[in-house]
């Protein structure tokens, strides 16, 4: 009874997309086992597999979970327990583009002057870059205090502002997600890429729930593509109550 992706006719696919900074707890994961009985559901989002993985709390059991998992915006993409393909910004860009980029970067924040930094700069990922003026290996505290500061100072978006300026026509795109960092990625390689994927698929709706919605959040693109029907929230379990109300309206009351 646990698979069944065979139907006679197509279900609806939601790609549950969960904030980076929050993991879900028992009850949340139970309800997606729960609406997965109604409609495939999948997860998209930037970071890689392992990261997740972890933010989703069953570790590598998180591909047997879910009908989809799309790591690194798509590039890198599981289907019913299998790796389907996995994409590179090194093959895609090239060498010197690539190192142009990191040293215009480690140069730029060489030259930030912060209350804090600490380690992991530039995390090289599978289909992008993920640049933290602060360092990604900061503690939940120093992170908390850089995100204020970056709210008064816009700091990343200063950052993303000259490299828009420096690598112009360069086929390059930039958003902001979470609280202390940015992605940079190859044109066309934003969250839309995983949607490539599943026009065989035939499925009726795509559903898609993000919180970095508004123009210059990495769910954006997504959030506003024609083939998707975009909901902004704000936490798991406000996704959880907006899925009650779409696929079980007879109990959403009872959240």
């Amino acid at each position: 009874p646990g698979r069944q992706s065979k139907s006679s006719s197509p279900k609806k696919k939601i790609f549950f997309f969960l904030h980076r900074d929050d993991k879900i707890d028992p009850e949340v994961a139970a309800f997606l086992q729960k609406l997965r009985s109604r409609v495939q559901i999948g997860v998209v989002g930037g970071s890689d597999y392992s990261k997740i993985a972890e933010q989703l709390g069953d570790g590598d059991e998180v591909i047997e979970k879910f009908d989809y998992v799309f790591a690194e915006n798509g590039t890198v993409q599981y289907k019913h327990g299998r790796l389907l393909s996995k994409q590179t910004i090194q093959n895609h860009l090239g060498e010197e583009l690539l190192q142009d980029l990191i040293n215009f970067c480690l140069s730029y924040m060489a030259l930030l002057r912060l209350p804090k930094k600490r380690g992991t700069f530039i995390e090289f990922r599978n289909g992008m870059l993920n640049i933290s003026p602060i360092g990604r290996s900061c503690t939940l505290e120093e992170r908390i205090e850089f995100s204020e500061l970056d709210k008064k100072e816009k700091i990343r978006e200063k950052f993303v502002e000259a490299l828009k300026t420096e690598f112009a026509g360069k086929g390059l795109r930039f958003s902001r997600g979470g609280m202390i960092s940015f992605d940079v990625f190859p044109e066309g390689w934003d969250k839309r890429y995983c949607l490539d994927s599943l026009d065989q698929d035939s499925f009726d709706t795509i559903h898609f729930f993000g919180n970095e919605t508004s123009p210059g959040g990495n769910d954006f693109e997504i959030f506003a593509d024609p083939r998707t029907v975009g909901h902004s929230v704000v936490s798991p379990q406000d996704t959880v109550q907006r899925c009650r109300e779409i696929f079980f309206p007879e109990t959403a009351h009872e959240a």
